[in-house]
């Protein structure tokens, strides 16, 4: 059985991308779905170290690019997840999140885990479906 469904897939240059083997986001039809993203710059350090707002705001930006990448906007964002390691920066992220989706208002989960790697504060991933943003 074949299908018709169109899939691409994007990745943002980082090193763990490869030796995993994932994308960073794949589109598959009109949905677009980003892996879990860090506060990881293109020569594979932290940006935004010991300031969890920060590296939300470059994981959000690193997010659009991808769905940029893919044919998506961020207003096409319908779900997000949100990893904090520290309960107590759970609303400098929140914070951020509101910045850049006080219209959309995609569902969201937040949570407190342990996440890979010391300097990292927050990891985000979201769910898209290109077309989404136009019902705004």
């Amino acid at each position: 059985m074949s299908s018709n469904l169109y899939r691409d897939s994007v990745g943002s240059g980082v090193d763990w991308e490869e030796i995993a083997g994932y994308a960073r986001a794949v589109r598959i039809g009109e949905r677009i779905l980003v892996s879990g993203t860090t506060a990881t710059g293109p020569d594979g350090k932290v940006v935004g170290a010991g300031d969890p707002a920060a590296q939300a705001r470059f994981i959000f930006d690193k997010i659009e690019t991808a769905i940029q990448q893919l044919g998506g906007t961020m207003r096409d964002v319908v779900r997000t997840r949100t990893y904090v390691r520290h309960a107590a920066d759970t609303e400098a992220v929140a914070r951020v999140h509101g910045e850049r989706f006080a219209k959309v208002r995609p569902a969201s989960t937040l949570v407190e885990a342990q996440l890979i790697g010391d300097e990292y504060l927050v990891e985000i991933e979201v769910e898209a479906v290109i077309g989404a943003g136009d019902a705004l």
